[in-house]
């Protein structure tokens, strides 16, 4: 697989370090002369243009590349790259970096982006999933399908700790797809049992989460929420 880095910070640098450790050819773009240092990624290849510019995506030939990846600290550089990689060179996957959370809403298909990564966004869910017991703590969105990666830690109190896989009523559109148990990755079978504490993430539609949060930590009803006579 081939792809574009625009942005040869220290972000673009790990992704593409990453993406060649995985056998994949990786291309860093960057406007900045004193970020362009090919020592630093060797195995990378390294262009020293302006990525919102037509021209210089032209001499990348960014249209051989199947993925680009907008990695620059600037929200409307991620914005302009992924749109002129969409649309002006029909690359089949674009990534898009959120670097303020207010900006999160303009990275959709309309600007180009399939998929976008926020770092505040990333970094809140991961403090909630390291804290939070029996609360489903969504950690990716897929933006075009409308589902969701979540989390919940299995409570002591779960009516469904101790049961099998293939007895969870799990409801439509959810996809249980791994189980982080005491240290373990399980890919889960319809044999494999959840325990109280483990971790279990899913695949799940957005209209979805509400249910499947209640079925594995049901919630009393607050006093409050009673029609009072």
């Amino acid at each position: 697989m081939r792809v574009a880095i625009a942005g040869a910070g220290a972000v673009g640098r790990s992704i593409a370090r990453e993406l060649i450790r995985n056998g994949h050819d990786v291309l860093l773009i960057d406007k900045s002369a004193d970020t362009i240092r090919p020592e630093r990624v060797p195995e990378a290849e390294w262009l020293l243009a302006d990525a919102c510019e037509l021209s210089s995506l032209k001499e990348a030939h960014l249209e051989r590349c199947d993925v680009v990846v907008a990695a620059t600290g600037d929200d409307k550089v991620n914005l302009v790259t992924s749109l002129l990689a969409k649309t002006e060179f029909s690359v089949p996957r674009t990534v898009g970096r959120v670097n303020h959370p207010n900006n999160e809403w303009l990275f959709t298909d309309a600007w180009g982006v399939d998929v976008n990564v926020s770092t505040p966004r990333i970094m809140s869910a991961l403090v909630e999933e390291a804290v939070s017991v029996g609360d489903l703590v969504r950690l990716f969105s897929f933006r075009q399908n409308t589902a969701n990666l979540v989390e919940i830690t299995l409570p002591e109190d779960s009516p469904y700790a101790g049961s099998k896989v293939a007895d969870l009523p799990l409801p439509a559109n959810c996809v249980l797809t791994t189980v982080l148990s005491g240290g373990d990755v399980i890919a889960p079978q319809p044999s494999t049992e959840v325990s109280a504490g483990d971790e279990l993430i899913f695949v799940v539609a957005a209209e979805h989460e509400d249910e499947l949060a209640n079925l594995l930590a049901p919630r009393p009803d607050h006093p409050d929420d009673e029609d009072e006579d």
